[in-house]
């Protein structure tokens, strides 16, 4: 079904740029809305396949384990991650479940993960490691004292996941008993079906492509919810106003009053969220990939994808569903009738057809209703006449 604004169909002609800028309704984004169900749909149902076969790469914080970390260069010059597996296996007999290269130029170092060690076998892999590559301190000097290591309980971990589960609950009731208020219950269920959204496709992403999952992604895990319903209760903000009435007139049908909202905060979402993507960007570059800070990677990674998704999820989704969840009801199919059959008789009189008039709506008067007496006879009112002369 092609859902545009009334007058708008000439606007086909201008850039898609002016028609951004304008708002229009020239965009049949709810007309459309099945395609953005399959799609999205799809992609849900693949990040929800790697979540359950695949799952998660988890940081020590939450399986637990040794961490030990050593700078990237030695007296033979930089240091390889195939040395340093090799120097780790000769000292406890196996490999490194992960050994990577993290900052840039001199702040390069080599980060290890393993299985929990105990103290003798901590010792006996910093001894390999400073005995095979002779990794230089500060002043350019061969030390064991810059390998560091340190022990982590994977029952901290499950604690954090434990408390950011309460507060996403939490979250979740405390925003659907907002928006059934402000707004409705359909705009509270949409809105809360795009938030699931957001988060089973950030948390997916994640298991795709293996990026590891820290205390930090949890945490930027959270802020993306808000995100994500600021530019949802925008764009419902728009649509209680262009509905307001709505049912009392037939201009445009509910599809068409809530095609018109989007694209009248299209512009403004997309301002938004480049606003908003540009320092998590900046936080990622710089953060990660020059200063080499681990935390900010992980941050920065959860909240770029985080809030690509809400973006996507309020403009394709969550007005779409408001829509279908509305048309369910009688009064707005009804509705929906009555414009269309405006639509085709103002057409048929533009090509000159004759039409039958419109019956006119039944007014109740003061008097309507109700059935005139007769009159009485001539001389047989109702007022007393007294007594009769004898």
């Amino acid at each position: 079904m092609k859902v545009t604004t009334p007058g708008t169909e000439g606007t086909r002609r201008e850039s898609v740029f002016h028609r951004l800028y304008v708002g229009t309704g020239a965009f049949d984004i709810v007309g459309k809305r099945v395609r953005w169900y399959v799609a999205l749909g799809l992609l849900v149902l693949v990040c929800l396949g790697s979540i359950g076969f695949k799952g998660f790469n988890l940081g020590i914080d939450f399986e637990g384990g040794t961490k030990l970390q050593l700078p990237a260069v030695g007296a033979q010059g930089p240091i390889q991650v195939d040395q340093v597996q090799d120097a780790f296996q000769e000292a406890v007999g196996h490999r490194a479940e992960t050994v990577q290269v993290v900052g840039s130029g001199g702040n390069q170092t080599i980060q290890i993960r393993t299985e929990s060690l105990d103290a003798e076998q901590v010792n006996a892999v910093k001894q390999s490691l400073f005995t095979e590559l002779q990794p230089l301190d500060a002043q350019g000097q061969p030390s064991e004292q810059v390998i560091s290591d340190s022990a982590v309980s994977g029952t901290w971990g499950g604690e954090i996941t434990q408390q950011a589960l309460i507060a996403l609950g939490v979250f979740l009731v405390l925003v659907t008993v907002f928006l059934a208020f402000y707004f409705e219950k359909w705009m509270a269920v949409a809105a809360l079906i795009a938030l699931l959204h957001d988060v089973v496709v950030t948390a997916g992403v994640y298991s795709l492509i293996g990026f590891e999952v820290t205390p930090s992604t949890v945490i930027g895990l959270l802020t993306i919810l808000g995100f994500s319903l600021y530019d949802t209760v925008v764009v419902f903000d728009k649509v209680k106003e262009n509905t307001r009435g709505l049912l009392g007139l037939t201009r445009r049908t509910y599809p068409e009053a809530a095609n018109l909202a989007v694209n009248q905060t299209l512009m403004r979402s997309i301002n938004t969220s480049v606003i908003a993507l540009l320092p998590v960007g900046g936080l990622l570059v710089v953060g990660a990939g020059m200063l080499g800070v681990g935390m900010l990677r992980d941050l920065a990674l959860v909240q770029l994808v985080g809030m690509l998704a809400g973006v996507i999820s309020s403009i394709l989704l969550a007005t779409p569903l408001l829509v279908d969840f509305k048309m369910r009801e009688p009064k707005y199919r009804e509705h929906a009738a009555k414009v269309e059959a405006r639509r085709e008789r103002a057409a048929a009189k533009a090509a000159g057809e004759d039409v039958p008039e419109e019956a006119p709506k039944q007014t109740v008067s003061a008097g309507a209703g109700t059935q005139r007496r007769p009159s009485r006879p001539a001389g047989k009112s109702g007022r007393p006449t007294g007594k009769r002369r004898r």
